[in-house]
C-alpha cells in the first residue's frame, strides 16, 4: 500500500463508507492502472497467437517424415493434421474477438491521459465513469458472446471490488446469473451422443426451456417413464478446447496485473483457479462428490442433496432428483421482513453445513453463492451444483481444527506453528501476517464464544473494511508467498457466507454451534472420494 493510501486511510478512518464506495474511492487510479497492465498482457499474448502455428507447420512435417513408416502411420498423422488444421480457424477467431475488445479498452483508457488533461476538473470524474462504464460493456458483451471460461474470467473478476473500478464490478455483475442459454438441439446432440438413444426413449418428458444457463452447462427439468420429477444439466459443447484457451489468457491476466495486486500467493490461486474450472467440465467426477457430501450431510438436520440418478450421468450429462423449492436470498429477504426466528435457523443450518464439511466429510462445496443454494417447500436447505468443490485431507482437516481451538483459547504460538505445519510461508518467516489473516476470519466467533451475553451485534461495514485496511497493510509489508492449495477455496466459501451473514445478521447462538464442533473429535475413518 503506497504512503498516500496509508494516508488517505488515516484521514477518513472517521467518516467510512460503504464497501463499494470504499471501492471507488481506492481504484480510480490502480484500478485503472492494474487493467491497463492486464489489456498490454493480453494483447501481446493475442499477437504471439501465430507463433503457435508452429505446432501445426510441426505436424505437417510429422506428417511428411511418416511416409517412411507405412501407410498406416501416414493415415495417423495426416488425420491428426486434419485435426489440428479444423481447430485454428476458430482458435483464431476467438482471439482476434477478444484482441479487438481489449485493444478497444486499452487504446481509450490510453486516450484518456491526454484527454482528461483538457477537462475542467469539475467534469473529469463523471467522464472517467463514463469511459469505465463503456469499457465494462465492451468487456461484458465479449464474455458474454465468447462463453467457455472467458465467461468464468468475467464472472471472477466480478467479485474483485478491490480490483476494479465500480462501473465495472457493476456491469459483470450480470454475469454471475444471467448467461445466454444454448439451443434446445444442441442439448438433444449432447444427450443422444453420450446414451446413443434418442431423447424420448430416455425420458417421457423433457422441458426444452431451460431452468438455469450457467457459463458451462445448463439444467432442464424432465420426466422419467416412472413418473419421477428429474433434473438435467448438461454440459455446453466443445467447452474443453475453448476452456484450454481461455485458461492461457487467464494466466496472461494474472501475471500482467500481479504488479497491481496486494501482494499474495497468485501462483497458488491461478492453479487453483485453473484445476476447479477443468473439474467443472466432469459430470461423473461431480456426481461422486455428490454422492459423498450427501450421505455426509445425512448427519446434518434440515439439509440435503438431491439424489443422484446413476443411469443417465455423464462426464457430460448430470441427472438428480428435481427438489422443489426457491433461491436462498429470496427466502431470506422474505423471513427477514416477517419471520426473523426462521431465517436464523436457515441461516444456522448453512453454517453448520460447511463446518460439518469442512471438519468431517473429505470433500467440501466450494461454491456457495445464493443461486447455489436453495430452500425446498418443506424447508430444508438444499444443496446445489457440485462442480466446483474441493478434496481436503484429514492432516488438513485436524490442522484447521487445532487453529481453530488455539484461536478460541488465544495461543497464537499454536496458531503460528499449525500454520506453517499447513503450508503457510510469509517473505519474512514471520508470523504477524498469518495471525492477522485467522483474526480477520475468526475474530468474531471467538468473542461470540468467549462472551456470548456480551455481544454487540454484527460488526458494521465500517469496521470490517478498516480490518481489511490493516490486513492489506499488514500484507503489503510482509506478503504470504505460499498457502496450501485447499485454503484458497476455504477462504472462497467463508468469505462468501460471511457476506450473507454481515448483510443478514442472524441471531444465531454461535458459540453452542461452535462448541458442539470444538469437543467433538473428527472422524479417523472419513472417506475421501475420489477425484
Amino acid at each position: 500500500m503506497s504512503d498516500h493510501d496509508t494516508k488517505h486511510i488515516q484521514d477518513s478512518s472517521a467518516a467510512w463508507q460503504p464497501l463499494t464506495d470504499f471501492a471507488d474511492q481506492r481504484q480510480q487510479d490502480s484500478g485503472l492502472k492494474a487493467w491497463l497492465a492486464v489489456i498490454n498482457g493480453c494483447i501481446k499474448a493475442i499477437e504471439s497467437a501465430a507463433w503457435q502455428g508452429r505446432d501445426l507447420a510441426d505436424q505437417a512435417f510429422r506428417a511428411c517424415q511418416a511416409i517412411g513408416r507405412g501407410a498406416n502411420a501416414v493415415n495417423e498423422e495426416m488425420q491428426q493434421l486434419a485435426d489440428e488444421a479444423r481447430r485454428w480457424p476458430a482458435r483464431l477467431k476467438r482471439l482476434s474477438v477478444t484482441g479487438w475488445m481489449l485493444t478497444k479498452i486499452l487504446t481509450s483508457y490510453r486516450l484518456w491521459n491526454t484527454r482528461s488533461a483538457f477537462l475542467p476538473a469539475s467534469m473529469r470524474d463523471k467522464a472517467l465513469m463514463a469511459l469505465h462504464e463503456r469499457n465494462a460493456q465492451r468487456f461484458l458483451e465479449t464474455s458474454q458472446k465468447q462463453g467457455g471460461a472467458f465467461l468464468k474470467i468475467g464472472q471472477l473478476l466480478s467479485s474483485r471490488p478491490d480490483l476494479l473500478p465500480q462501473p465495472w464490478v457493476d456491469a459483470l455483475a450480470i454475469l454471475q446469473d444471467q448467461v445466454s442459454p444454448i439451443a434446445f438441439e444442441e442439448v438433444r446432440t449432447v444427450i443422444e451422443e453420450d446414451f446413443g438413444k434418442p431423447l424420448e426413449e430416455l425420458f417421457a418428458e423433457f422441458n426444452p426451456h431451460p431452468l438455469a444457463a450457467a457459463s458451462i452447462g445448463q439444467v432442464h427439468q424432465a420426466r422419467l417413464a416412472d413418473g419421477t420429477e428429474v433434473a438435467v444439466k448438461i454440459q455446453r459443447p466443445g467447452l474443453d478446447e475453448l476452456v484450454e484457451l481461455d485458461m492461457a489468457i487467464l494466466k496472461v491476466f494474472v501475471d500482467a496485473v500481479k504488479s497491481a495486486l496486494p501482494p499474495i500467493d497468485t501462483d497458488t490461486i491461478v492453479r487453483e483457479i485453473q484445476r476447479t474450472v477443468r473439474e467443472e467440465l466432469d459430470y461423473e467426477r461431480e456426481a461422486r462428490i455428490l454422492d459423498s457430501i450427501g450421505n455426509q450431510l445425512n448427519n446434518v438436520e434440515g439439509v440435503t442433496t438431491p439424489a443422484l440418478v446413476s443411469s443417465l450421468s455423464t462426464r457430460r450429462v448430470l441427472t438428480t432428483a428435481f427438489i422443489k423449492g426457491r433461491k436462498l436470498t429470496v427466502v431470506l429477504d422474505e423471513l427477514a421482513q416477517h419471520n426473523p426466528a426462521a431465517l436464523n435457523l436457515v441461516l444456522h443450518r448453512l453454517l453448520d453445513a460447511w463446518f460439518s464439511q469442512v471438519l468431517h466429510g473429505g470433500h467440501f462445496h466450494a461454491d456457495p453463492h445464493p443461486g447455489n443454494i436453495m430452500v425446498s417447500d418443506q424447508g430444508e436447505l438444499v444443496l446445489l451444483d457440485f462442480g466446483c468443490s474441493q478434496a481436503i485431507s484429514r492432516e488438513a482437516r485436524h490442522g484447521y481444527f487445532r487453529v481453530l481451538q488455539a484461536c478460541v483459547v488465544d495461543e497464537p504460538t499454536v496458531i503460528a506453528e499449525t500454520l506453517e505445519k499447513l503450508g503457510f510461508r510469509t517473505r519474512s518467516g514471520r508470523s504477524d501476517t498469518l495471525l492477522a489473516f485467522v483474526s480477520a476470519i475468526l475474530d468474531q466467533v471467538r468473542e461470540a464464544i468467549i462472551n456470548p451475553d456480551q455481544q454487540d451485534g454484527w460488526p458494521s461495514s465500517e469496521a470490517v473494511m478498516q480490518q481489511l485496511a490493516d490486513l492489506l497493510g499488514q500484507l503489503e509489508q510482509d506478503p504470504v508467498e505460499s498457502m496450501p492449495d485447499d485454503f484458497i477455496m476455504l477462504a472462497r466459501v467463508f468469505g462468501t457466507l460471511g457476506g450473507l451473514f454481515l448483510h443478514y445478521q442472524p441471531d444465531i447462538d454461535i458459540a453452542n454451534l461452535m462448541l458442539g464442533y470444538l469437543t467433538k473429535p473428527i472422524d479417523g475413518h472419513s472417506q475421501q472420494v475420489a477425484a
